[in-house]
């Protein structure tokens, strides 16, 4: 399966030429992962002590620096949480910018949301099938709804110890919502409006993210899809970094230590081609509009 798209760029402020920017903009929308094996983020000297897992407080799965600067799930207090926000600030200014500059077409129309360092190992923690992040899925959350607006991630490997970050990226999106969709289920919107006034949810969730919700669901309960599904193992390397739309790339994360990312949303009607989104994809499936 062809899932990566390689960008020769070493620098986090380069301007890739119109047709590099066009041939990443299609990769992208198309639900290929964009890969640039020599774009490394350089920690500064006091940032390498953040390089263990004692910077998390055991709780949360990842240190998240939210959009307004609050940081949060660290056990750093004073000049080591100040450093920590700085480096984890100074890659959600770097990623953004980058992104813009891969596709002009969303600069001012992305949305930043919240950035996390994720310093703990991932293979070997234990959750339930639909909490479990090394069995394939699309990014839809429960208490988030995004009503058909893009969830753009950045990555970057940045473990000292020479150890990969290990992926999976399965089949495209619409043979795997083909797949599940018969028995996606859609809620009552009079009840999407009671969980948004309790609280429960920060907005009131669509039919899409309902749809979303059980492709999500669908697809981690399945452990003979888990297994048989056509997928590919990748493994980014200390020194890379990689992009792609979580909400439609089918991926797992298996194992890995020390990565930042940087989520990022977008409207739908901000893409080049808005009919590659999975919005688009299903409503076209469901023929009929789900926001």
């Amino acid at each position: 399966m062809d899932v990566l798209h390689t960008l020769d760029i070493g620098g986090w402020n380069d301007r890739p030429s119109r047709e590099e920017q066009d041939r990443a903009a299609l990769a992208l929308e198309s639900g290929t992962v964009l890969y640039f094996p020599r774009l490394a983020f350089l920690l500064d000297e006091d940032e390498r002590a953040l390089l263990t897992s004692g910077v998390s407080d055991g709780k949360a799965k990842n240190v998240s620096l939210t959009p307004n600067g609050k940081l949060r799930g660290t056990s750093c207090t004073g000049a080591a949480a100040g450093s920590l926000k700085n480096m984890i600030e100074r890659f959600a200014e770097r990623a953004a910018h980058l992104v813009a500059a891969l596709v002009p077409a969303y600069e001012g129309r992305l949305q930043r949301a919240s950035t996390s360092y994720r310093p703990v190992e991932i293979a070997g923690r234990t959750a339930s099938a639909i909490y479990d992040d090394t069995r394939l899925h699309v990014d839809a959350f429960p208490s988030r709804p995004m009503r058909g607006r893009r969830i753009l991630r950045v990555f970057s490997n940045i473990n000292p110890d020479g150890a990969p970050r290990v992926w999976r990226v399965g089949e495209d999106f619409e043979a795997m919502a083909r797949r599940f969709l018969p028995a996606a289920h859609e809620g009552s919107r009079a009840w999407a409006h009671v969980l948004r006034t309790l609280g429960i949810t920060k907005d009131v969730r669509s039919r899409y993210d309902d749809l979303m919700l059980s492709l999500h669901d669908g697809a981690k309960r399945d452990d003979n899809y888990q297994r048989s599904s056509p997928q590919t193992e990748i493994r980014f390397p200390p020194g890379s970094t990689w992009i792609c739309y979580t909400d439609q790339v089918m991926h797992a994360a298996l194992a890995g230590q020390y990565v930042l990312e940087q989520t990022l949303h977008l409207d739908v009607g901000a893409m080049v081609a808005p009919e590659r989104s999975p919005l688009r994809i299903l409503e076209r499936l469901r023929a009929r509009a789900l926001i």
